[in-house]
């Protein structure tokens, strides 16, 4: 079983392109340090590669 990742949004979204804040939206990132527990799968990981600056990434 594959385990989790912990993401925290540590920028703001102010300004970042469209599909950028899609990309946030679709991880369940609304607001600054917010964090949520994710499945650690490929379809995660690279909708994180898409945000690196405005995200902190933790392994749980």
């Amino acid at each position: 079983m594959a385990g989790t990742v912990r993401v925290t949004l540590v920028r703001s979204r102010i300004g970042i392109k469209p599909k950028q804040r899609g990309t946030l939206r679709a991880l369940g990132l609304r607001r600054i340090d917010q964090t949520v527990e994710l499945p650690d799968r490929p379809e995660i990981r690279g909708m994180i590669a898409k945000v690196p600056h405005l995200v902190r990434v933790d392994e749980a």
